[in-house]
């Protein structure tokens, strides 16, 4: 017949047992000492997780916007062209399009060249797929040239020039110049800057219209490089859009592109970081748990009369388990939440106050980003409680294995 554990009697001597002792001072130490390292595992794994994860939204909130939600592209020598367009146009009513033209270029001013992408856009349709450009186009000059461009606020500053200067463009293909060639060049008129939060595309992307492009370059009207589609829910519309051109017989001619796929690597090694940091920072509540056997070992060790003359007087090994795999759930989960306090105490405070100020031409922001999702926050927990319960059963067994005869007999 199964025994049955007798609850106040376990509940009363853990009670003891957390009590201070002054014969033997160092086992409540240590145990405090457990209990502060967990809590503090559990706070910094928070705080750590919390900042990879705002940080990570932050860097593709802002690459969603410079590389557009999803990317028509040509295949080989195809083009996507006006009939591509008004077809998706229809079909898709609720997703915004931006056909553009692409090419490489140096700007050059006075003060120096630099190398960027040239984009040819229509001003309209961008404003509605792009914010950036949007609020560019909020500041604009106005100016009613075909040869007008939108540069970014690094770019213009470091070429020293302002909004409704000139801005020389040389161009790879090349024109013919007495008896020899040439770089294709022009200079454009600045309209208004730009400013994305990040530099290097600050830097490197310039903005014109179509009818440069067509005059410059002679691209034809309506063939284009490319088309930047907005979209809300970029995967699901992916599928959507490929499953459309495929059943128009269009699929072997473009195909589509996600944001995410033209940063691949970028987000791969920004999520290798988070579970490599997780990783480690978890070994601090492991170290920790350490802490737990050791207290609980010298618990044992030291209260073995103790253990000895219960199981004299008729408390079973289940029970002697029980009271000590309790001690060490009761330290290590009392430090978890402590330590899920302190995490959520942390975050309030350091999204709250400016405590911690970014440059922000480095980072893109100013303030420090921390949002903790819901799935971070129950593996902390979880991996802690693991830890915790772990660490507390060999002490547990080691304490319920005491051979009372041999312990009486020597002490």
């Amino acid at each position: 017949m199964a025994t049955t554990k007798n609850t106040t009697f376990i509940n009363k001597i853990i009670k003891h047992y957390l009590k201070y002792d002054r014969d033997n001072p160092f086992i409540f130490i240590s145990s405090l000492l457990a209990f502060i390292g967990i809590a503090a595992g559990v706070m910094v794994l928070m705080l750590a997780m919390g900042i990879m994860n705002g940080t990570q939204k932050e860097f593709k909130k802002r690459l969603f916007v410079m590389n557009y939600p999803l990317t028509l592209v040509p295949i080989g020598y195809q083009n996507a062209n006006d009939d591509i367009l008004n077809k998706l146009s229809i079909k898709f009513p609720s997703l915004e399009f931006s056909p553009y033209y692409t090419t490489q270029v140096i700007s050059k001013s006075t003060y120096g060249v630099n190398g960027s992408i040239l984009y040819g856009v229509d001003f309209n349709k961008e404003t509605k797929i792009n914010e950036v450009f949007e609020k560019s186009a909020q500041d604009s000059s106005k100016i009613q040239s075909k040869f007008k461009i939108v540069v970014g606020g690094t770019l213009a500053e470091d070429m020293n020039v302002k909004k409704g200067e000139k801005l020389t463009l040389y161009f790879s293909e090349q024109q013919a110049v007495g008896f020899g060639s040439m770089p294709v060049q022009k200079r454009f008129t600045i309209d208004s800057t730009f400013d994305s939060g990040l530099n290097t595309y600050d830097k490197a992307i310039i903005y014109t219209t179509h009818a440069a492009f067509q005059k410059i370059l002679k691209r034809k009207e309506g063939i284009y490089d490319g088309i930047h589609i907005y979209s809300a829910d970029a995967m699901n519309d992916l599928d959507r859009i490929n499953s459309y051109l495929k059943s128009i017989g269009y699929d072997k001619g473009v195909s589509i592109q996600g944001y995410w796929e033209q940063n691949a690597s970028f987000f791969a090694a920004m999520e290798m970081e988070k579970r490599a940091l997780f990783l480690v920072l978890l070994l601090i509540i492991l170290v920790a748990a350490l802490n737990i056997i050791s207290s609980l070992l010298m618990t044992v060790m030291s209260r073995r009369t103790e253990i000895a003359l219960m199981k004299t007087l008729g408390a079973t090994s289940i029970e002697i388990k029980s009271i000590f795999f309790r001690l060490g759930a009761i330290i290590g989960l009392g430090g978890i939440v402590a330590g899920t306090i302190l995490g959520l105490i942390g975050m309030w405070v350091l999204t709250t106050f400016n405590i911690i100020h970014l440059s922000e031409d480095v980072y893109g922001f100013s303030k420090l980003p921390i949002d903790l999702t819901m799935i971070d926050f129950v593996l902390i927990i979880i991996g802690a409680i693991i830890i915790v319960l772990l660490s507390s059963i060999y002490p547990a067994k080691k304490a319920s294995s005491t051979d009372p005869l041999n312990v009486l007999r020597n002490e």
